[in-house]
């Protein structure tokens, strides 16, 4: 069965022209991109979807890093989406990624990873519902 995930390539993979890259990776990893929008998030719409992180020491850094430049988001399909995209994507850490991830090979640092992933289908139903309508999404097969 076929669900869904929340992908975004965050600002400095953007910035270093990974973008494309990213994609390629995306869909010769077996995805499909049901949906997909170059966007600049304002300081005020990252504080809203990084919610979840308010007082944790990070929050004011990512929040002004996502908001620093245009990112990617985008909603995924494939068999357990959610699962195989942290697995695709790699450790939040490039450091500690594997090889062949999308963290280990363009990520720069733990705070500009490249990408963010969605850790649920909970959490993906949510963010992606952040950013996309239902009439923006093609419907899974």
């Amino acid at each position: 069965m076929t669900n869904r995930t929340f992908a975004i390539i965050k600002p400095d993979a953007v910035k270093n022209n990974n973008s494309g890259k990213i994609i390629d990776h995306i869909l010769n990893s077996g995805y499909e991109i049901l949906s997909a929008r170059l966007t600049r998030m304002t300081l005020a719409q990252a504080e809203g979807f990084y919610a979840v992180h308010v007082g944790r020491p990070f929050f004011e850094e990512l929040t002004r890093f996502m908001s620093s430049g245009s990112c990617w988001v985008l909603v995924l399909g494939k068999d357990n989406a959610v699962e195989e995209w942290r697995k695709t994507i790699g450790a939040t850490n490039p450091v500690d990624a594997d090889e062949g991830t999308i963290r280990k090979l363009y990520a720069t640092s733990l705070s500009e990873n490249a990408v963010h992933g969605s850790d649920s289908d909970k959490n993906a139903a949510i963010e992606i519902g952040f950013f996309f309508s239902d009439a923006e999404l093609i419907a899974c097969q």
